[in-house]
């Protein structure tokens, strides 16, 4: 009996998930007084109790293995007005941190200003998923980045999206 997604093409299937908003995050982490990061929209919650996050990030990913490494990350979680940030820590090979305001979390993970929640991490399990990882992550520490809410950055149909309140 065959599988039955053998037949989906990566293009359809890239195309589908188009379909799904999601929210956007900077994943980061210090290691040898180095900041790392990296723009993820795979984030999602785990668990209450204990508090577990998750985020899935490419098996071959050149920012991964050094979070590994350092063994905790925070998640950095985006306004409507950080999109030109998200661009910037999605490139590969440039300077990502090149003007950008930071400050350590209690675990000494780089906490982006403005942004508007973060969640300071401990890596808690990894799992392999075809072409990607899952990294679950206990929340050791969180808080706002922002003094007043503001609207969360949204990705769908490959284009940063705003939030708009639907009205019943």
């Amino acid at each position: 009996m065959s599988h039955p997604c053998a037949g989906i093409e990566p293009s359809r299937f890239r195309e589908a998930l188009g379909h799904y908003a999601s929210g956007i995050t900077i994943i980061t982490t210090q290691l040898d007084e180095e900041p790392i990061g990296f723009t993820c929209q795979s984030f999602y919650s785990v668990s209450m109790d204990p508090p577990l996050v998750s985020f899935s990030v490419k098996a071959g990913s050149y920012s991964y293995p050094r979070i590994h490494q350092a063994g905790r990350f925070a998640v950095n979680i985006l306004s409507r007005d950080q999109a030109s940030l998200s661009n910037q820590f999605a490139r590969q090979g440039d300077d990502k941190w090149r003007g950008i305001d930071w400050q350590p979390s209690p675990s000494g993970n780089p906490v982006i200003a403005d942004c508007l929640y973060w969640l300071d991490c401990q890596i808690h399990a990894e799992h392999a998923a075809g072409d990607h990882l899952i990294v679950i992550g206990e929340v050791k520490a969180l808080k706002p980045g922002v003094t007043k809410p503001a609207p969360p950055l949204l990705y769908y149909q490959w284009q940063y999206r705003g939030l708009a309140r639907l009205d019943q």
